[in-house]
């Protein structure tokens, strides 16, 4: 610091002088504060054709003007003072940057040098230069100082910049400020939005860095929350062709009707302007700090349009003794005042009269000022001053370096923050060293006790939320409605009565800004293709799912055993199902296959009680006895698949099945087989009579039944079933069944059985026209038919069906195709057993109809009919030349072969039957069988009886028949 006379002697310095823009009042330390006490009002075009009209300022701005007066008030609080700052005196320096970067920038240096036209790193003041400068208004212009004033590690504290760029305390090492950071602001306006439910908005800001840096970061901030934003306007500022007419538009045609505004209040009049000249109402208007209580907005004219509007601003406080300063300032007591007379002059609406222009102002109208007016007298929003948030920033931010200079001044030799345990002297000290001070400072008193900067020289993130109103006398209020706590180590904390805010439509109901309308419990959100993420469809939870909450992104899957209910809102248990005796289905089924099991048994005791009746006798009665046990079984292995399945149940249930029927068509395969053996075994030299007997038939169902047996116990080992809980099939089920483990193996089982019915089918359908007096072929083909028809059937029923109808399935086919059988094969045998015994006789077994027999071949007047095996060969003929029996016999014979065939009327012949009568015949009536019957031994001879002529005789021969038609 140099002294007066040195000053005097420095080239380049002039004499400190007050400039039109700035004013120093001295004193042993000096506070700078830069203000925007006028508006530059006045843009023009850049055409780049000529040098640029400098911007001049032109519109003097009442509420600023009351900022620059709080600061003085401040200082003149504190130089009073007896506990801060004794016996040391602050002065101050005030410029007016005219809201312009470029007289922000003028006023910075200005202030570091002293002279109006500065000089960079050169030091012009007489005693020192301010020790800190409060300030600017704007974020743009604050960025601007703090770049230059960060060189020197200067302290700097804004009233009002509240960009977020400044909380870089790499760019800005010395900047602090007394509002919150618009990164608090921002998250705090998208909580305010999703608390209402808001997330269609549209969003505009002013061209600055406030603006687009608040938007910006409100932008993200709501995408993160799931919010959109339906559109995004920039309010131009600095230019004469502004965008309003454009911007009405976009507001008007959206659908959104909440809008958040980033602006401050001058910017936001030329769109209100339009916005009222386009009658755009119904908008609910959210507004950031920079107009959220404008005095400006707050008129008549606007009010149609901002009323309901809900408004982040700084947290506000009461500046005791403010309001009596303000209001005792007069114009001729206090003439030194800065700025007193434009302020009269706005205030009262006259105009101060100079010598010169005396006569000019009394040929007009204008009233003029003669100081002796009143400011008490002025009852409007303008000097409500305990409400002005700014008036209190820079209450707090004066305070804050005046509390940083005390603590300087009350550091104790020794015990200093600096090295070696130093103090700065606080008349003579380094802007470093009161930066070290600023940022510790701990505000007490007048409202004010907390340690305000954090570590990035921010303030608490304290909002008030208000909302514009119309109080009773019809005027526009801002009522504080609630608080915002952003920097709470709890959390961010909204809080407010929502019963106290008036919305725009006047009624205290919520307005409903959403692109899709909110999608109930039980429904999902569906993005559109090409559209943001709030405009959707509501889909219902897939199955399985639920959803418990409205506009849920995503469903919910219940448990594995658990459903949701009707409205898929919540997860039930799922239902146990299983075909069970207690469900009418499994009862029906139970008690028919017990029932049907007691047919074959019934037949069964019938065949005992008539064993000795010629068609059981003749029907291989052990195969029977054997086939109707199967029967029964099969019946009852229906019941192994009712019921809770259990482990041993899965095990043996497949197993059981597939072996029984193997047995039971195992049986009717070996009766078949025996049948075709029997027939072809009567041929003379045939190989196959040494099979005709029992040993055949039991050495068939052992070797079928066998190979069953083996696939079952391999399937057993290798893959064997297993009982488990099924939830996928149907839903809100959990069916208990049974895993085969092996599909394969288990339709090999059905296979297996489907080949051997149908060899059984193939052989009783080739054996079907052999004479039926023993021949069960025909009933054995039918039976063949309906079983394989179950089963055919069965399988794409089976595969079509789920749970415990496919178990039914299963069981209605055992039960059918064991029915099948015993209808076919054993229903025909009762009958005539208990219902026509006069067939049950051994005569009518024999063949006595002619409609057995089968004409092969006419000769001289004697038809010879041959039928297939295991029936008779008759012979007719009329006899015609009187030939005796012997010779009819030897004829016989002759055509027969060497083994005689007639012996007497009624003696036996061959294994099967007997001569029933002889006649005569010519000796051309007989020609030789195209097939030899199995004569081979003599039973007994009787004397024939004579014959006459003119009477057909009839000759059967077993097991050859022919029957004469003549």
């Amino acid at each position: 610091m140099t002294g007066s006379e040195e000053w005097d002697n420095l080239p380049g310095c002039q004499p400190h002088k007050a400039l039109a823009s700035g004013f120093t009042q001295d004193g042993d330390v000096l506070i700078g504060g830069i203000f925007p006490v006028h508006d530059a009002s006045v843009y023009r075009a850049l055409t780049f054709t000529e040098e640029p009209v400098a911007t001049t300022c032109q519109k003097f701005v009442s509420d600023y003007y009351q900022w620059l007066q709080a600061m003085v008030f401040t200082i003149e609080e504190i130089n009073r003072s007896t506990d801060l700052l004794p016996n040391i005196t602050l002065g101050f320096s005030i410029y007016d940057c005219c809201m312009m970067t470029q007289h922000t920038l003028k006023g910075t240096l200005w202030m570091l040098t002293g002279q109006e036209q500065p000089i960079p790193n050169y030091e012009c003041w007489r005693n020192r230069p301010p020790a800190a400068i409060v300030g600017d208004a704007i974020s743009s212009s604050s960025i601007v100082m703090a770049r230059i004033l960060g060189l020197y590690r200067y302290p700097q504290i804004s009233y009002s910049a509240s960009s977020p760029l400044l909380s870089d305390r790499i760019q800005f090492p010395s900047f602090l400020r007394t509002i919150p950071s618009d990164d608090f602001q921002s998250r705090g306006l998208v909580q305010l939005l999703m608390h209402f439910g808001w997330t269609w908005v549209g969003l505009l800001a002013e061209d600055s860095d406030y603006g687009q840096q608040g938007a910006h970061i409100l932008q993200e901030e709501l995408h993160a929350a799931g919010a959109c934003v339906a559109f995004f306007e920039t309010i131009l500022t600095n230019r004469a062709e502004k965008n309003t007419f454009h911007i009405a538009q976009v507001v008007k045609d959206s659908t959104a009707s909440v809008v958040v505004i980033f602006s401050t209040d001058y910017v936001m009049v030329s769109l209100l302007e339009e916005l009222v000249r386009q009658r755009v109402t119904g908008k609910t208007w959210i507004s950031s700090d920079g107009w959220s209580t404008s005095n400006v907005l707050s008129i008549e004219k606007y009010s149609e349009i901002l009323i309901g509007t809900i408004g982040f601003d700084i947290n506000s406080g009461d500046v005791p003794g403010l309001e009596e300063y303000l209001s005792n300032i007069n114009a001729i007591k206090s003439p030194e005042y800065i700025y007193i007379r434009e302020f009269w002059e706005v205030t009262f609406g006259c105009k101060w009269l100079d010598v010169e222009e005396t006569l000019i102002m009394l040929e007009n109208t204008t009233s003029f000022c003669t100081g002796a007016e009143k400011l008490e007298s002025i009852h409007n929003v303008d000097n409500d001053f305990t409400t002005f948030r700014i008036i209190f920033n820079i209450y707090k931010a004066v305070r804050a370096i005046a509390m940083a200079l005390h603590d300087m001044k009350s550091c104790k030799p020794g015990e200093g923050p600096f090295s070696n345990g130093i103090c700065a002297d606080t008349l003579n000290f380094q802007p470093w060293q009161l930066l070290h001070y600023i940022k510790n400072v701990c505000l007490s008193g007048k409202g004010i006790a907390e340690k305000f900067f954090d570590g990035h020289g921010e303030p608490p993130a304290r909002y008030d939320i208000v909302n514009w109103q119309r109080s009773p006398q019809g005027i526009v209020w801002h009522r504080k409605v609630g608080e915002y706590e952003g920097s709470d180590p709890a959390g961010q904390k909204l809080l407010f009565n929502g019963n106290e805010i008036l919305w725009t439509s006047g009624s205290s109901q919520v307005p409903i800004s959403v692109c899709s309308p909110s999608c109930p419990i039980g429904f999902r959100k569906a993005a559109i293709k090409g559209k943001p993420t709030c405009c959707f469809e509501c889909v219902p939870c897939p199955q399985g799912e639920i959803s418990n909450q409205s506009d849920s992104v995503a469903c919910m899957r219940c448990p594995w055993d658990q459903w949701p209910n009707e409205k898929q809102d919540q997860c039930i248990s799922k239902t146990l199902e299983f075909l069970s005796y207690e469900q009418p289905l499994g009862t029906t089924l139970a008690a028919s296959s017990i029932f049907s099991c007691m047919i074959p048994v019934a037949i069964l005791v019938t065949f005992v009680y008539y064993k000795k009746t010629p068609i059981v006798r003749a029907n291989n009665r052990s195969l029977s006895d054997l086939l109707l046990l199967s029967l029964t079984l099969c019946f009852l292995s229906s019941l192994t698949f009712i019921g809770y399945p259990t482990p041993t149940k899965c095990l043996v249930r497949q197993a059981a099945f597939g072996i029984i029927f193997a047995l039971c068509i195992s049986c009717i395969l070996a009766k078949t087989i025996m049948v075709v053996i029997a027939f072809n075994a009567t041929k003379p030299n045939s190989n196959l009579r040494r099979w005709v007997g029992p040993q055949l038939s039991y050495i068939v169902i052992i070797v079928c039944v066998l190979i069953q047996v083996v696939l079952c116990i391999c399937w057993l080992i290798v893959s064997p079933p297993f009982s488990k809980y099924n939830t996928d099939t149907q839903p809100g089920k959990i069916i208990a069944e049974c895993n085969d483990g092996s599909p394969i193996a288990f339709w090999c089982l059905l296979g297996y059985l489907g080949l051997l019915a149908s060899v059984s089918f193939l052989v009783a359908f080739l054996a079907r026209k052999l004479p039926d007096s023993f021949n069960e072929a025909k009933y054995i083909t039918f039976s063949m038919i309906a079983f394989i028809s179950v089963w055919l059937s069965f399988i794409p029923a089976y595969l079509s069906t789920r749970g415990k109808y496919m178990v039914a399935m299963e069981v209605f086919a055992i039960w059918s195709s064991s029915l099948a059988l015993v209808c076919c094969i054993f229903f025909p045998k009762c009958y005539v057993i208990m219902l026509r015994p006069d067939m049950n006789t051994k005569e009518y077994l024999m063949g006595r109809g002619e409609s057995q027999s089968k004409k092969v071949k006419h000769m001289d007047g004697c038809d010879l009919c041959v039928a297939a095996p295991m029936a008779k060969i008759t012979v007719a003929v009329k006899p015609r030349d009187g030939r005796g029996c012997d010779e009819l016999r030897s004829e016989v014979a002759a055509q027969c072969g060497e083994i005689p065939v007639l012996t007497a009327v009624t003696g036996e012949v061959g294994l099967y039957g007997s001569i029933d009568t002889v006649g005569y015949y010519s000796s051309n009536a007989v020609s030789k069988p195209p097939m030899k019957p199995p004569c081979k031994r003599m039973i007994g001879h009787q004397p024939v009886p004579p014959v006459e002529e003119k009477h057909t005789y009839r000759i059967e021969i077993n097991p050859y028949k022919c029957t004469n038609f003549n």
